[in-house]
């Protein structure tokens, strides 16, 4: 893995657990065993470009993920799958790793062009989840209505689980997208 690459890795995982004003040049240096110079050598724009191209990163690493769970098996299971993922990450990291995505939104004082990019990996999040409820015979309208719902349901209870150390807002949140998607489209949900 080039430097390049490190400095991505090392910053998305900073960003999912310090946000981007908890992830500074040191630690990133520390974590990726990058020099200084590597960073702005791969990254004129230092931390601020840094972050957005990790935010980009982990977006579409999510993204294909997302692709990959919603072809691989009915539209309910896949839906409960997503609230399963984040809870095995949230414990086995002792609740201390977030989304790098919820991250880079909440950090615009810091880098506006990862909070941009973060903006269109939500978008895109809803698109995916549109089309294929759209598949599944939901309106055009309320497909995207209801992908909006579960992006925002999901990341909220990951970020709720966070806080409360727990994963309860989570179960609570997948076992409800799972009815709502189940009503939509007809279809018993899994939960």
């Amino acid at each position: 893995m080039g430097a390049r690459d490190r400095l991505i890795d090392s910053a998305i995982a900073l960003m999912r657990c310090n946000g981007i004003a908890g992830t500074g040049i040191a630690q990133l240096l520390d974590h990726s065993g990058i020099s200084r110079r590597s960073i702005y050598l791969n990254f004129p724009g230092g931390k601020s470009e840094l972050v957005a191209e990790a935010t980009r990163a982990a977006g579409q690493a999510s993204s294909a993920l997302m692709r990959t769970v919603l072809a691989s098996t009915d539209l309910s299971s896949a839906i409960a799958a997503f609230p399963d993922m984040w809870r095995e990450t949230l414990v086995s990291t002792d609740f201390t790793s977030g989304c790098p995505i919820v991250a880079a939104a909440l950090g615009r004082s810091e880098s506006p062009q990862a909070a941009d990019v973060a903006g269109e990996t939500f978008t895109e999040w809803e698109g995916i989840l549109a089309e294929r409820l759209e598949v599944e015979g939901v309106a055009p309208d309320t497909a995207r209505s209801l992908a909006t719902t579960i992006v925002a349901a999901v990341e909220g209870a990951v970020v709720m689980s966070l806080a409360t150390r727990s994963t309860a807002p989570l179960e609570r949140a997948g076992k409800q997208l799972s009815e709502l998607v189940a009503l939509h489209t007809g279809k018993t949900s899994v939960a």
